[in-house]
C-alpha cells in the first residue's frame, strides 16, 4: 500500500522539512481569497461593510464573485488600506503595469457630472 504525503515527509531530514514548510507558507501567502485578506486584517464582514457603506450581505456577494468590476475590487482593497494594482505578464517580455486602475474613481466622478449636464441641457430644453 502506497503512504500519504504526511508519512512521506516524515521521512525527510529535518532542514529539508523546513524548507519545504516555508516555502509551502511562501505560496499560500501570495494567494490569497478577499475573504482571506479581510480575516487577515481582522475585519468581519459586518466591519467591512461599514467600511465601504454597503451592507453586509453585499459583502458576503463580493467575496464568493468569481468575476467582477475592477471598480469593485479596488474599492474593496483600499477599504483595508491597500492599493490594488494590475500587472499584465507575457511570454517575452517584462510585466507591464496597467495604468487605468489610477483613473477609476476620477471616471466615476466624471460620469456622473456628464449625467448632471445632460439632465439640465434637457431641463432647460424643455
Amino acid at each position: 500500500m502506497g503512504r500519504t504525503l504526511d508519512q512521506k515527509i516524515k521521512t525527510l531530514p529535518k532542514a529539508r522539512r523546513a524548507k519545504i514548510e516555508a516555502r509551502a507558507a511562501e505560496l499560500i501567502a501570495e494567494e490569497a481569497t478577499l475573504q482571506d485578506l479581510r480575516k487577515a486584517f481582522g475585519l468581519t464582514q459586518t466591519k467591512m461593510a461599514k467600511k465601504l457603506r454597503v451592507g453586509q450581505d453585499t459583502v458576503s456577494r463580493v467575496e464568493k464573485r468569481t468575476d467582477m468590476l475592477l471598480s469593485t475590487l479596488s474599492g474593496y482593497v483600499e477599504a483595508m488600506g491597500g492599493e490594488l494594482n494590475l500587472v499584465a505578464e507575457f511570454p517575452d517580455r517584462p510585466p507591464v503595469k496597467v495604468h487605468m486602475l489610477d483613473q477609476v474613481s476620477g471616471r466615476k466622478k466624471r460620469a456622473g457630472s456628464a449625467k448632471k449636464a445632460t439632465r439640465r441641457r434637457k431641463a432647460a430644453s424643455a
